[in-house]
């Protein structure tokens, strides 16, 4: 069933239905990386079923949550355990993705390595690898880390006071 961009109404009727609303990405993405960190099982529903929010589900999965689709929606995610990837991660055409999963590579020790579509290795990383170096992690890419492909080796990273320039 194809479901109208507009709807009009007009007249003194009463209208009555069900809407369902679209999960959020940028929710979503973030959702998924905290169930992977957390220990133990997390059910998460209302997840956006475009391919940005995908691709993120693969990355943990790779990063060793283990995932179990409930429906289109939901998801239950095993985290708790995540280390260094077998293989290079594909974030597909996420900026938000890869850029979330830089932070997240960050504190797992060894290499991990993130790429994604043409349009994302013309996508600067500086804002997140400057704070991420900062930190202690080791970031490199293109162009001294500023684009992706990027290679992150993570571990023990540390706080710091950091102002946005």
């Amino acid at each position: 069933m194809e479901i109208p961009e507009t709807v009009r109404i007009t007249g003194r009727r009463v209208l009555q239905g069900t809407l369902r609303v679209p999960g959020d990405k940028s929710v979503s993405h973030r959702a998924l990386l905290f169930a992977a960190m957390a220990e133990g099982l997390s059910q998460i529903s209302g997840l956006s079923d475009g391919a940005d929010v995908a691709h993120t589900l693969l990355a943990i999965q790779s990063l060793g949550a283990t995932v179990e689709r409930l429906d289109r929606h939901s998801v239950s995610v095993r985290g708790g355990s995540l280390a260094e990837p077998d293989s290079v991660i594909d974030t597909g055409n996420s900026g938000t993705g890869i850029r979330l999963l830089a932070g997240l590579a960050a504190g797992i020790p060894g290499l991990t390595v993130l790429h994604g579509d043409a349009s994302i290795a013309g996508r600067p990383m500086d804002r997140i690898a400057t704070p991420l170096r900062l930190m202690g992690a080791r970031v490199d890419g293109r162009q001294d880390g500023r684009y992706p492909p990027l290679a992150i080796r993570g571990g023990q990273l540390r706080g710091i006071d950091y102002h946005l320039p």
